[in-house]
Order: structure tokens, then C-alpha cells, then sequence
């Protein structure tokens, strides 16, 4: 590392109060006691380890920033397109008509828009096989519509709302290249309009409750699903992130109560307008509808006759993602994060244990536990040893103060007003929280935060792990449990990367950590993933202006880390316009499963048809040697 780039990350650091050392004790497990004592790699060590390029984990070189309308790869590897939108999921189904002129039931049997997060269930004892579970997140009205503005009819709202939720397809590998499976019975769109349950604490409650369902216990749709999990018993975990976008108000002077104005709903509904044509989402109409979205649902890829379920025990909020693991004695525990300026990041503790050997005993498991939220600490100043701690604060009726007092009166009101809970209890607003990943080789937990233009601005101030005003970068968070047990409610965090443009904004925060350099530059770290060997996958969903603050880092990205030096290469680009979400591998590590997500601004990936229309895809990626990716 050259003295300028030295100088560059020593100048952040002294804001953030952490230096680009390991987080660990190299190949060692050891506890947060002894993570604190020391034990950590030396600066020198870390920075020659990165600027040498010398990870033995990363098999590829890193490749160069890129404005073009294709995949851009590592030499030696290649791309192909799994699935796009519209593509029909039976033989029977309508295909894609690029008019727009396609009606709403048709797009209920093709595959979804804006594919987003996704995971991979093989066949038992069939690594030829598999189901894919993909969230579609929400469409694109230029594209959807012949008139290409906002929906003009109820048959336009109805096939909006379509194009949003899940994509359920079989795949399978053949010639050694995997396919979509057209017709299989395990193919299946739940979207926007799809009967659903609610289950855990919040289920029955009045706030639940609509004219349409007076029980409070069934609700029609999920959409706006952004990430995903994975479940250990063979489920999916879909979230639903941005709810209250797809909500506005007929009456134009409604006044919107506290937690309404919290979770961000509008007179408007921030230009999706199904309301003006759909009265469950006119919240002068339907108020309580607004409650019944925000959560986590689970789905039985194996079952395609079952009912989706959304837990309310998880919590109500803009749910990026949910990441599972288990404590050290057996409990699940799904780590999540909000994702809006100046919220939170939350952790669920089932109550009871998982049953490996009797998967299908596990189903209600997510139905019972406790919710906590993250408080940390601003970090220790010192450059030479820096660190910070945390802990995770109980949102349970009755403690921390939550009660009637402070408007909360039994446990479904503390987990439908999650935000207003995490607030009252002092927790620690963050920038943006999105995808959160647990590593398979020690357990450490890293989170993206993004961006948040609102960081130094009043009740979000400047802090350790937030550590730079206007932040238009990002970073990654990483932190350790105490006694490596996710049961445990402290924890020591670092940032595992600050990003940043070395090349614009030379020896100043904006520069980046010392593992950032012109070479690898990005910004909005947004998508994250683990594979088998240990490598972090990055994904990135930020402005591509290729100007400005953002002059050198071209189309958003994919990079893949290696966390025990910190060295990370840019792995991929994408198209013009688009977002790199969602990631997968097969059972062997030799294909990787990438989405692109909202190709535009003059894109026609991923068919380039003269005046053709772009189209969110799922990527496969493979090595021309048929070797493992990233190896």
C-alpha cells in the first residue's frame, strides 16, 4: 500500500474508531472475551496482504469497472440467462408479449418482475435437480403497460400486482448445463393476490382486522419482496420490504396517526397508485390493510398446493432480508434488517428447538420466541487497537418499556409497531440495513449498510458504525457474538469495508478503507453471500452515473471478498441500469446464480431485439473449465 492510500484510510479510520485489520484471530474460533484482548492481525500485515493481492482464496483476477450493456466477466468465464420476466411457467400459459398488451392472469402464470433475492432447494439425493424460490419485487409501468404511465384500471392494478411476489420453478441440470424446466408441477407464482395466513402473536389482533377479513387471520398478497432465507426444515423466507409504497389515500386531507407516519404511508402512495383503482389499498377505506403487510413469509417450495405463511413473531418493518442460524444449543435465529434511513437491525430467538430429523415439526417454530434489536456502542477511538461492542434489547411487552405507557398494549402492538418499539427501547439507527449473512467457517454475522443522505442530520448523528455524514457510499458490517452463540446478547462489531472513490476524493473519509482502491471501487453494497469455501459475495445497488462522486465505478457490480485479509476483486458487471441481486449456488459450487434486476436507461438486455424491451433475468454463471466459481 502506497503512503498516500496509508494516509487515505488512516484518516477515516480516526472517524470511524476501527483500522482494516482482521476481525479475528487468523484460523482460530476463539470468543469475543479474547477478541477484545487482542489477537487481532497488525495493520502492516493487513495492508500488504491486500495491496499484494496475494488471497489464496480468491482464484481470479479482479476485473476492470464497466459501462456496457452485457455481463462483463473474469477471463475464463461465461454467462447465459436462466429465466426472464414474462417467460411462461406452464406450456399452456400465454407467452411474453413485449406490447405490454399481455393481461393480468397471463402474468400470473409467467415468471415475475424484478427478480430480487433467491435460494436453492435441491432434490434429496439429486444434485441434478432442484427448485428455485425467486422474489419479485415490484415492476416497471414503462415497460408493463401499452401507454407505459400508471395503471388507468383495475385490470392494470390487477396485473401490476401479478408481476410482484414469488417465482417458484424447477430447474434442472442436463449436459452439464442447468435449465428451467417448463411445465413441471412444482412451478408456481404467489403474487399480490394470493391467499395467505397470518400466524404468530399479531394474528387475530384488531389492528389486523378488515371489513374483508374479520377474523384478522387471512390477507391476500405479498409484494414488494426484496431478500430472502433459507430455512434448515426446507422452507423459504420471502420479505416484504417497501408495503407502504403500494398504499395511498382517496381522501386527500387524511390524517395519518403515529405509527402510519413511522412505516411512511402517503396520501399519494409514492407513484405505484394501486389505491385509486383497488379500495384494499385506499387507506381512507381499508386502514388496517396496511398492517397485514411487512413481514416475513414462509413457503413450501415442495408443496405447491400449500398456503404461504406470514409470521408476525418476526416483526413488522421494510424487511430486507432474513438470515438463518442456530444457537449453540439448537434454536433458530433469524438475524434481519430494516431497510430505510435511520432504522434498525433485529434478531429472533425461537422459543423452542430445531428438530433435524423431523423437518416438518419445525413448521410453526418461527410462530413463538423473542425479538430483539441492536444497540452499539460509538467504537474505541484508537487507530492502533480499535473495537466496538453491542447488544441486543428485548422487545417484549412489559419490559424495557414497552407498555401502555409508552402505547403499547400486549405483544402484537409491539411487533406491528416494531419501528416504534426498536425507538423507544434505544436502539442504534443505522444506514440503511439490507442483506445480512452469516459465515459457514465462524459464524460471524456481516451486514450491507448502504447509503443514507439523512446520516449527520438531526437524530441520526454521526457514529461508530455509521461513521460518515451523507453517506453516498456505504459500508459492510461485521460482528462477533459473545461465547460464539447467537443466543448471546452482546457482541464486538468492526466494519469490514468502508466504501469510498480513492480515485475522487483522495486522503479523505470519502476515499474508503484501506481495502478500497481505484481498482475495486463501488458503491451501495447492497446483496451479500456466503459460499461453501468462505468467500463473501457483494453485490451493489447504487448510482451508475459513472460521474461525480461516482466517476470510475460504471454499472453496479458484483465483488467477492475474502474476509480474513480483506482483500476483495470485482467479479462481475452488469447491464446498463440495472441492480445485481440475489445470488445462489448449485450443490457443487460450480454454477452461480446471479440476478439483474431493472435493466434500463436504454438497456434491451438481455435479448439486445432492435427497440427491444429490457428484462429482469436470472444469470448462470460458469467456469469455461467446469471448475468451482471464484476458486
Amino acid at each position: 500500500m502506497s503512503l498516500l492510500e496509508e494516509n487515505q484510510s488512516t484518516d477515516l479510520e480516526k472517524i470511524v474508531g476501527l483500522s482494516r485489520r482482521n476481525f479475528i484471530s487468523a484460523g482460530a474460533l476463539c470468543g469475543a472475551a479474547m477478541f477484545l484482548g487482542g489477537n487481532l492481525l497488525s495493520r502492516s500485515v493487513l495492508a500488504a496482504a491486500v495491496s499484494e493481492g496475494n488471497s489464496k482464496l480468491l482464484g481470479f483476477e479482479s476485473i476492470a469497472a464497466a459501462t456496457a450493456d452485457t455481463i462483463t466477466l473474469p477471463a475464463g468465464y461465461k454467462s447465459s440467462v436462466l429465466i426472464s420476466w414474462g417467460q411462461p411457467l406452464q406450456k399452456n400459459a400465454p407467452a411474453f408479449d413485449p406490447s405490454g398488451n399481455g393481461t393480468a392472469r397471463a402474468q400470473e402464470m409467467q415468471f415475475g418482475d424484478n427478480n430480487d433475492g433467491m435460494s436453492l432447494f435441491p432434490f434429496p439425493g439429486d444434485d441434478n435437480r432442484a427448485l428455485m424460490a425467486i422474489n419479485n419485487e415490484y415492476t416497471n409501468y414503462p415497460y408493463l403497460f401499452p401507454h407505459g404511465g400508471q395503471p388507468k384500471s383495475a385490470e392494470d392494478v390487477h396485473k401490476a400486482q401479478a408481476c410482484e411476489g414469488v417465482s417458484v420453478i424447477e430447474i434442472q441440470r442436463q449436459g452439464g448445463q442447468w435449465r428451467f424446466v417448463q411445465d413441471s408441477r412444482y412451478n408456481r407464482r404467489i403474487h399480490g393476490n394470493t391467499p395467505i395466513e397470518l400466524s404468530g402473536p399479531a394474528a387475530g389482533h384488531d389492528l389486523m382486522k378488515t371489513s374483508a377479513d374479520k377474523t384478522g387471520k387471512k390477507v391476500l398478497g405479498t409484494f414488494q419482496n426484496c431478500a430472502n432465507g433459507m430455512t434448515p426444515w426446507g422452507t423459504y423466507l420471502t420479505c416484504e420490504e417497501n408495503f407502504t409504497d403500494c398504499f395511498g389515500s382517496s381522501k386527500a386531507d387524511l390524517q395519518f396517526d403515529k405509527a402510519q407516519k413511522r412505516y411512511g404511508a402517503t396520501v399519494a402512495s409514492s407513484e405505484i397508485d394501486w389505491h385509486l383503482h383497488d379500495p384494499r389499498f385506499d387507506l381512507a377505506k381499508n386502514p388496517n390493510e396496511l398492517n397485514r403487510h411487512g413481514w416475513v413469509v414462509e413457503i413450501d417450495p415442495f408443496d405447491p398446493k400449500s398456503t404461504p405463511v406470514k409470521r408476525t413473531a418476526l416483526g413488522r418493518f421494510k424487511h430486507e432480508n432474513a438470515a438463518l442460524t442456530q444457537t449453540s444449543d439448537g434454536h433458530a435465529v433469524v438475524y434481519m434488517g430494516d431497510d430505510e434511513r435511520g432504522e434498525f437491525i433485529y434478531k429472533f430467538v425461537s422459543r423452542d428447538k430445531i428438530d433435524h430429523k423431523k423437518p416438518k415439526a419445525n413448521r410453526n417454530l418461527l410462530d413463538h420466541g423473542t425479538l430483539y434489536v441492536a444497540r452499539f456502542d460509538a467504537g474505541d477511538a484508537n487507530p492502533d487497537h480499535p473495537k466496538g461492542m453491542g447488544q441486543w434489547i428485548e422487545l417484549t411487552h412489559g419490559k424495557n418499556g414497552l407498555d401502555a405507557s409508552s402505547g403499547f398494549a400486549d405483544q402484537a402492538e409491539v411487533l406491528i409497531h416494531a419501528r416504534l418499539a426498536a425507538t423507544t427501547v434505544g436502539a442504534t439507527r443505522m444506514d440503511r440495513p439490507e442483506w445480512i449473512v452469516v459465515s459457514p467457517k465462524d459464524g460471524q454475522v456481516y451486514c450491507t449498510l448502504t447509503n443514507n443522505s439523512k446520516r449527520g442530520e438531526a437524530g441520526q448523528p454521526v457514529d461508530g458504525p455509521n461513521p460518515r455524514a451523507k453517506n453516498v457510499y456505504g459500508q459492510i458490517l461485521r460482528w462477533r457474538t459473545d461465547r460464539d452463540d447467537h443466543a448471546s446478547s452482546t457482541f464486538a462489531w468492526d466494519l469490514f469495508v468502508v466504501a469510498g472513490n480513492p480515485a475522487v476524493h483522495a486522503n479523505t473519509p470519502k476515499a474508503g478503507s484501506s481495502n478500497i482502491n481505484p481498482q475495486n471501487m463501488f458503491n451501495s453494497p447492497d446483496g451479500l453471500g456466503f459460499d461453501k469455501a468462505g468467500r463473501l459475495w457483494i453485490q451493489t445497488d447504487g448510482d451508475f452515473s459513472n460521474t461525480g462522486d461516482f466517476a470510475g465505478m460504471g454499472n453496479n457490480q458484483m465483488l467477492c471478498a475474502d474476509p480474513d485479509s480483506g482483500e476483495i476483486r470485482r467479479f462481475l458487471v452488469g447491464p446498463v441500469g440495472c441492480e445485481v441481486t440475489g445470488i445462489s449456488f448449485s450443490p457443487d459450487y460450480k454454477t452461480l446464480f446471479v440476478g439483474i434486476q431493472h435493466p434500463s436507461g436504454g438497456s434491451t438486455f438481455p435479448e439486445h431485439l432492435p427497440n427491444g424491451k429490457p428484462r429482469s433475468s436470472v444469470m448462470i454463471i460458469t467456469r469455461e473449465d467446469g471448475g468451482v466459481i471464484g476458486a
